[in-house]
This record gives structure tokens, sequence and C-alpha cells, in this order.
């Protein structure tokens, strides 16, 4: 098939490769000519496990290309995917004006029959204003379906080429056929297609979402309780996780999510209930457990140097929200960092792929953190090691290293991936989450 799509950000760019490695003919165009260029030359631009591989080799095969032209993937392509930013705007509320403004720009390109597919995040209703938007220019017939996607950053390659699920919300028969037969073969093993109305499919991915943060919010709450009463949260974990109705994903405390999905989408889940007049308590509960997490540490910290931050150095592994993704929107990390600044403390960072990143958005406002490439150097005389990103490297400890490093001994694991008595027996003080 001759597919488009219009944006190149995670979702963009990843569909579009993932459609072209699958044997279809895409171009994925952009407002940003530099960083079109930079696709061109098969620099991904952003870092996402397998997807530069892919990128060469479908450019080189001829089969994805990029451009800045709305005319040209409009009118070279029969399918074709918005995949544009919907940030969250101050009262919660989603910003669907990038998607608004291109249907109505691309509408008076549509001169034969189109299926134009709302990738993007979006509240209740925007397939409604998207084909109101279009319907004012097109010149011909089309469809506009909803397919959210369902893309795990740092395997979002793998979650595309083998989806649990394919949602597509559209009553058009033909659409439904179409899309249908783009995704069978991404479903060779079982059909995962799942066909329903467009509103039902854009409150889907909202619902995941926010399923997903009430498990992570319980267990943050739970794991808080547990440390009062003495249990272990690692424990109760395998206790509740191999309940079968239950399930062991997303159990695993921490200090907080983050990310571009689960805190924009609660606030707009929330928000479009505020809009219905519906009063959604455990929305409201969710987005205030996961701001008070994220200082969970912080506190922790406070405690143990009696509220004498100031002038201590600390070192923070890990800034991203999530292992393998450069991505650090709503990071916990950046949360931390602020806070430990306003108490006056010195910070030493490290994260294997984020520290540019870090770097370029935040060096300005985070004056003083110093980016460290190698995570034991960023030890030496610091008084405190915090976790915050579970990354594979920072998993095993060369604890001899770390006591010639570091000034003081003690560890504030984010995310429980250290053994306590390990720990411990190494003449460290050890702080958890909920153990």
């Amino acid at each position: 098939m001759k597919l488009g799509v219009i944006g190149t950000g995670y979702v963009g760019l990843v569909s579009g490769v993932c459609f072209a490695e699958n044997g279809n003919h895409v171009i994925c165009m952009d407002v940003d000519a530099k960083k079109i260029e930079r696709l061109k030359k098969g620099d991904p631009v952003i870092y996402e496990p397998q997807l530069e591989e892919l990128l060469k080799k479908n450019i080189e095969e001829g089969r994805v290309t990029f451009t800045t032209s709305l005319k040209e993937v409009t009118t070279k392509t029969d399918v074709i995917f918005l995949s544009l930013p919907t940030p969250p705007l101050e009262d919660g509320s989603v910003d669907l004006s990038r998607v608004l403004d291109v249907a109505g720009k691309m509408a008076k390109y549509i001169t034969k029959y189109k299926i134009i597919v709302s990738k993007s995040t979006v509240p209740v209703g925007t397939c409604d204003k998207i084909r109101k938007m279009i319907a004012k220019k097109a010149r011909a017939k089309f469809d506009v379906v909803s397919n959210p996607e369902f893309l795990k950053e740092g395997a979002a390659v793998d979650d595309f080429m083998s989806p649990d699920r394919v949602v597509v919300g559209t009553r058009s028969k033909k659409a439904a056929e179409i899309m249908n037969e783009l995704y069978s073969s991404f479903m060779r093993i079982s059909d995962r297609f799942i066909l329903m109305d467009e509103r039902s499919s854009e409150m889907t991915k909202y619902a995941a979402n926010a399923m997903l943060a009430l498990r992570i919010s319980f267990m943050n709450e739970l794991a808080n309780l547990s440390e009062k009463t003495k249990a272990d949260i690692g424990m109760i974990r395998i206790g509740i996780g191999t309940d079968d109705r239950i399930g062991s994903s997303f159990l695993f405390p921490g200090v907080g999510y983050g990310g571009s999905c689960f805190p924009k989408d609660v606030k707009g889940l929330l928000k479009t209930a505020e809009e219905y007049k519906f009063d959604f308590k455990i929305l409201k509960a969710i987005d205030e457990i996961n701001h008070n997490q994220k200082l969970v540490l912080v506190n922790k910290m406070l405690k143990h140097y009696k509220n004498k931050l100031k002038g201590r150095t600390f070192t923070i592994w890990g800034l991203s929200y999530k292992p393998r993704t450069d991505d650090l929107r709503e990071a916990p990390a950046l949360t931390i960092i602020e806070n430990l600044l306003s108490y006056g403390a010195k910070l030493n960072v490290c994260d294997p792929v984020a520290d540019e990143n870090f770097k370029m958005l935040y060096g300005k406002k985070f004056k003083g953190v110093k980016i460290f490439k190698d995570n034991y150097a960023a030890l030496k005389n610091s008084d405190g090691l915090v976790l915050v990103t579970e990354w594979n490297e920072f998993r095993r400890l060369d604890m001899d290293k770390m006591k010639k490093l570091m000034k003081n001994r003690v560890i504030f694991d984010g995310r429980n991936i250290y053994n306590p008595k390990f720990i411990k027996s190494n003449g460290f003080k050890y702080y958890g989450i909920g153990r």
C-alpha cells in the first residue's frame, strides 16, 4: 500500500519505518526541515532500539522517503496517518491545534478517496472534529479512522511488528476492510484486529493508560504502607502477582511514572470527565499519588541527613523516565533534581542515553549539575547514590570500587533493583521503596 505519515516523533517514525519493513511504500512528512534532512541520512534523531537499523535498510531499499511537503504526502498516498503532537494545556485539556490545523490544510489536496487515520492520543470526539475540518474543502470522498497506538518506548519496534492487538475505530465498511488488510501481515500467528466505533476506540487508549497508571499508583501506595507496617512489598508483589486474575505486569513500586503517555492521558481523561460533568474520583487520586511519589526518595534523604542537604554531593543514576529510551518527559529524575537543588545539594548525574537530551533541555535550568558518562566516576566524593532509572548498566555494583569513591556509604534505591542484605553486608546504608 501507499502510506503517508504526518509527524515523525516516536509514534510516527516507528509506524512509518515498520510499515515500510512489511513491504509498504511510505512517505513520512514533518515541518521540521532539519529533522527531515537527518532522517533522509538514516539518523532517527530519537533513541529507540532497532529503529536506526530498520530506517537505514528501508531507505536503501526505497520503501520509505521523507518530505516537508504536505501536498506530496497527501496526493501520493492512499492511507494517511496523523501522528502529531497533542500536548497537555495548563488546565489538563489536550491541545488539538496541530492535528486540526493539518487536517484543514490537507483537505484541499484530497481529490480521490483517502483514509485519514488518527494515530495520536486524542480525546473522545476528535475524529468527528477532523472529519468536519476536512469536509469543508475536500473534493472527494474520505473516511476518518481512529487507530490508537500502544507502543512502549524502549520496545516500540517489537510492539509494532508483533502487536498484542490492533484497535481500529470506524463505521465505514470500506475503511475497515482496508485497515484490516494493512495490518494482516503483522498478525500472521493470530488475528488480534479489534473493530469498533471511533469514539470507543479513542476512549480505549485513555482507558488502557489510566488502568496501568492505576496499578502503578496502587503499588506505590501499598509500598508506602508496607514500610510503616514493616512488611516487604517485594514479597507482596509476588504474592498477588501470581494470582491469574491480577497478573504480574505493572506491579513494581518506585518513584512514580513519567513519560509522554501516562501523566498526559490521566489528566486528559480527567478533563473529559469534567466536560461531561462526571466526578472521576479514582483518576484524581492517581494523579495526586504520582505527584507525591516522586518526592519519596527526597523525603528519605532529608530524614537520613536530618534535613541538612546543603553543600552535600549526591549522585543520580538514571535520568530518562524508564530504561531503553532518552525520553525525559515527566521523568521522576527531574522532580528529584529540582528538589535536591532547592535544598542546596550538589548533583552528579549519569544516564547511558538521555545525558545529551538532559544537557540540551535542562542544562540552563539546572545550572551546576555535573553530567558524567561513566557512572562510577560520578560517585567520587559523593554523600549518597540515588538510583532513579533501572538501566541494566546500573544493576551490578562494584562495591569495593564504590567504597573507595564515595564519601558516605548510602544508597537510595528508587526502583528496588538491589538486594538490601547484600548492600548492608558491604557496609552501606540502604533505603528502598516499601522494604
